[in-house]
């Protein structure tokens, strides 16, 4: 599981070491040596969890997929961002999320600031 980038879908064989990484960065953290880089890239889809081979002089758009599952594996990655929010709504804004929409308020009950109706006939 990459730290790096959040929304890995394949796994990189490193010439080098051959050893599998998510990102250069992964690779730079657990390694003493640099990468090595080459033209020939070996995959391995996190959906499918098959290896293939890219070659990067001739990547085109169709290479985008994996071969095995069509995992669309070139995305914009995503990467942590460090923020301190509150993860629900300001209550303050939007007060429905503290009732129970669960359970419907019964209009026919009578409460106690109700006026009687037996209060006007005399016993």
């Amino acid at each position: 599981m990459c730290k790096h980038i959040l929304n890995a879908q394949v796994s990189i064989r490193s010439p080098c070491c051959r050893k599998w990484f998510d990102c250069v960065d992964c690779h730079a953290e657990s390694q003493t040596h640099p990468l090595l880089q080459s033209f020939e890239m070996i995959f391995a889809c996190k959906k499918c969890k098959k290896c293939f081979r890219k070659d990067v002089k001739e990547f085109e758009e169709a290479d985008e997929y994996c071969p095995h599952c069509d995992n669309h594996f070139v995305l914009d990655a995503i990467t942590p961002k460090a923020a301190i929010t509150v993860e629900a709504d300001d209550v303050r804004v939007d007060a429905r999320m503290l009732k129970d929409e669960r359970v419907a308020a019964k209009k026919d009950r009578p409460t106690v600031f109700d006026p009687d109706a037996d209060v006007d006939k005399l016993g």
